[in-house]
């Protein structure tokens, strides 16, 4: 299980585009209202990979605070990072370590000026809600679900059975 939960690797780098987006999963109660109970996950996608350079962290809010060392840590700098126009994001246009590009989701889903969009994180977002088991989900096991979804991901080609047990026996026998 510590493999699958160590399944994010550092993405990006010079001449990369990595998308970045954060999501609450959850579900309504009684269908009513927008109050989501549920766990917050930051994400990134870098864009043509194979296969996918992705990676999701389960985070207490959207803060400046929590995100900024997530995105320090996880995306090398030199990278062009695009972001919807959150304001815990805005720090990335003022750093040198990376280029910043943003769309506003209220009037577009491109940047008109510059091309930008965030189609890759949001259809990842929608393959993540679709793996995720429908009933019996809680926040204390959205780590492994993630892992699991990251790990599928990741060796899509090939025995995914065969990889598994390549990784526990990394773990066993080192």
């Amino acid at each position: 299980m510590e493999s699958l939960l160590n399944m994010n690797e550092t993405i990006g780098g010079p001449g990369t585009i990595v998308e970045i987006d954060e999501m609450k999963l959850g579900k309504r109660k009684f269908n009513k209202g927008r109050r989501i109970e549920g766990q917050w996950v930051f994400g990134a996608v870098q864009r043509n990979s194979r296969p996918l350079k992705c990676m999701m962290i389960t985070v207490p809010d959207r803060s400046e605070e929590t995100l900024r060392p997530l995105i320090e840590q996880n995306i090398l700098p030199g990278t062009t990072i695009i972001s919807d126009c959150w304001r815990s994001y805005a720090f990335l246009s003022q750093s040198a370590d990376y280029t910043h590009q943003t769309v506003n989701h209220s009037i577009q889903f491109k940047n008109p000026e510059n091309g930008a969009h965030t189609n890759h994180i949001e259809g990842f977002w929608n393959y993540v809600r679709r793996s995720l088991p429908k009933y019996g989900t809680t926040e204390n096991h959205y780590d492994g679900y993630l892992a699991e979804i990251i790990f599928r991901k990741k060796w899509k080609d090939g025995d995914i059975f065969l990889k598994f047990l390549n990784e526990v026996g990394m773990i066993h026998y080192v």
